[in-house]
């Protein structure tokens, strides 16, 4: 009697572990199906479990030529693939916004589970930028077209409240070396504070996060010219701190960290490079730190995130083989995998710029750098930053303009090592 006993004892204990397990089963698919709707920039931004990325699906020359719906929602299963769930954009003037937040829709309404989320950019500059035919840009002025810009945003914002959860005011638009387009701090935070005021009418959601994206100086971490009233005001109002920062522009405009110190002389190649690297990592801490030491100074308490940073693989100017070469696909993994490391391990949500190259952003110039800093090529080919995603197979199956997820190089460690050059700067600059 005793043994039958034991035996439904043991049967029953499986029976209820079976029923609990059902049951968390449960709980975390309705939690999953929950936080889809229910997440906010809070909850993602600095969790490693949601990486960030800046995406542009052009393929042409010129962004007249749109990329339609069916090829946007092929770059976002790739991007989901690799564990990217928020993507910043640019601008909203032009129907690529608009039918991102469409084919994500549209994603989510075929998996349920599909999360992609995004920090929607709303372009801002001064009067007569980029428009040399109606005069000198007027910088304490601002064009027409930004509260047109501003209203399209928050339209796009309350038409698609489960995935924009982000509106980013302006995109270095208020550094200085932006001499084309940029425009005084007081403009970046008149619409900053129209989006908080509209957030406490209800006319927002209250958690969708403002910010404004642009460099670390413009946040107070360098140039002590940008230590104003004004930025302190913009620094209060805003939810978050959205920084960026270049090492690979500055191995060209300031390239002290970037060559090669007296004591290595005697290493390899490979070290120097190697070392070289490490550095570039160092170089954005150090201005990561340095807007944060600055947000502490005066009273600012608020998370500081890195909007944009990012290396490019081929350039016919000042990063390339007469200049610091700086650029070749090796480099920009080591960049982009110590990065992710030391951001993801400190709650820092990095947009990496950016998920594929585009050629419309030097389209007279093929080998310009500014259209070669994807971790994809146009074609869809994974550069070395992100082969080792290709070895684990996380794109099987799927494509970029109908063509298989395959390697640069074909793989071959050699042949990409072949371009790779010790950092130079003692060419003319």
């Amino acid at each position: 009697m005793k043994k039958y006993i034991e035996i439904a004892i043991c049967f029953l204990a499986i029976l209820v572990a079976f029923s609990c397990n059902n049951t968390n089963k449960k709980e975390t698919n309705s939690l999953t199906k929950k936080d889809q709707v229910n997440l906010t920039a809070k909850d993602i931004l600095g969790n490693p479990e949601y990486l960030a990325i800046s995406y542009g699906g052009y393929r042409a020359k010129s962004r007249d030529n749109q990329p339609t719906i069916p090829q946007i929602k092929e770059d976002m299963m790739l991007l989901n693939a690799m564990g990217v769930k928020i993507l910043r954009t640019y601008n909203v003037h032009l129907p690529h916004a608009s039918n991102l937040l469409e084919a994500i829709k549209q994603l989510k309404k075929e998996d349920e589970n599909f999360e992609m989320y995004v920090m929607l950019g709303i372009w801002i500059d001064c009067k007569n930028a980029f428009n040399s035919q109606q005069g000198e840009p007027i910088h304490h002025e601002e064009s027409k077209r930004n509260p047109i810009e501003v209203k399209t945003a928050v339209d796009l914002a309350k038409q698609y409240p489960e995935i924009v959860k982000i509106l980013a005011v302006g995109n270095e638009a208020m550094v200085r070396w932006a001499t084309a387009y940029y425009v005084q701090p007081y403009i970046i935070l008149k619409w900053v504070n129209h989006l908080q005021n509209l957030k406490q009418t209800g006319a927002l959601p209250s958690d969708l996060w403002i910010t404004s994206s642009d460099d670390f100086v413009s946040w107070g971490g360098g140039d002590v010219s940008y230590h104003t009233e004004e930025l302190e005001q913009l620094a209060k109002a805003v939810d978050y701190v959205s920084m960026h920062t270049y090492a690979y522009h500055n191995s060209h405009y300031n390239p002290q960290f970037w060559k090669v110190p007296d004591n290595e002389h005697g290493l390899s190649d490979k070290e120097k490079i190697d070392n070289a690297m490490s550095r570039a990592l160092n170089f954005a801490k150090v201005q990561y730190d340095s807007v944060s030491n600055y947000m502490k100074s005066i009273g600012v308490n608020k998370p500081i995130h890195i909007g944009e940073t990012g290396w490019a693989t081929t350039s016919s100017g000042h990063y390339g083989t007469n200049g610091s070469r700086a650029t070749d696909e090796y480099k920009q993994g080591l960049y982009y995998n110590q990065l992710r490391q030391w951001t993801n391990k400190n709650n820092i949500s990095c947009f990496y710029f950016e998920a594929f190259n585009e050629q419309w952003k030097d389209a007279e110039n093929n080998n310009g750098s500014e259209n070669h800093f994807g971790l994809f090529t146009l074609n869809g080919k994974a550069k070395f930053s992100i082969w080792n995603l290709v070895d684990k197979g996380v794109f099987k199956d799927l494509t970029r303009n109908g063509n298989p997820i395959t390697k640069t190089y074909n793989g071959n460690n050699e042949a990409l090592m072949k371009e790779v050059l010790v950092p130079n700067t003692d060419y003319p600059r």
